[in-house]
């Protein structure tokens, strides 16, 4: 049974791989828009992956234009976009469809895995609705910026709603329970 090491993507930079190198990581697996009311998570998803890369974690990101078509522009300009705007250094792979019939196979499997998303907010949907914004029902994606926690093994442990944002404890907590244990370092914290 193929896992989501197997899935065919590919980076923004236009060539094709697969997951296969991130095996033994944490992955925050995240569908990105540079044109959205939460497109301003990405500084905090690049800070989570400065935090974390040096123990095994890795942000990915997943533009999408699935939303109210906020990210309309090309590879290339997503990429300008993400390197002036955030400095972003978390791998970036090329604009998929995340919701529908249509959708990529990494985020088929991911809904598949892990069909509901914890919220922060229970009034987000109908925020959204609010806007003037169609919801999608359980499993699709909610909107932008829903994040996808893969432990070590490949196992999708976790999703979190769009609201949920990078500095949200339990979405920090959630990744720490996932990465190697500390062995003879001082905490940053003590």
């Amino acid at each position: 049974m193929p896992t989501l090491f197997d899935v065919p993507v590919t980076s923004l930079a236009g060539e094709t791989t697969t997951l296969a190198p991130y095996q033994g990581h944490a992955l925050l697996i995240v569908n990105t828009a540079s044109k959205c009311g939460l497109t301003p998570q990405y500084e905090g998803l690049e800070k989570l992956y400065s935090t974390y890369k040096h123990c095994g974690f890795d942000v990915l990101g997943f533009p999408t234009n699935d939303f109210a078509g906020q990210e309309p522009g090309t590879n290339e300009e997503i990429q300008q976009f993400c390197d002036m705007n955030y400095k972003i250094s978390f791998p970036m792979f090329e604009k998929v469809v995340a919701t529908g019939p249509g959708k990529h196979p990494l985020y088929a499997m991911l809904t598949e895995l892990q069909p509901v998303a914890r919220t922060a907010d229970p009034e987000f949907k109908n925020q959204l609705r609010g806007s003037g914004m169609t919801v999608n029902d359980v499993p699709e994606l909610t909107w932008n910026f829903e994040k996808f926690l893969v432990n070590r093994r490949g196992q999708v442990v976790a999703r979190f709603a769009p609201d949920t944002l990078p500095t949200d404890p339990a979405l920090i907590q959630a990744i720490e329970r996932e990465l190697p244990p500390l062995t003879g370092a001082t905490p940053a914290h003590a």
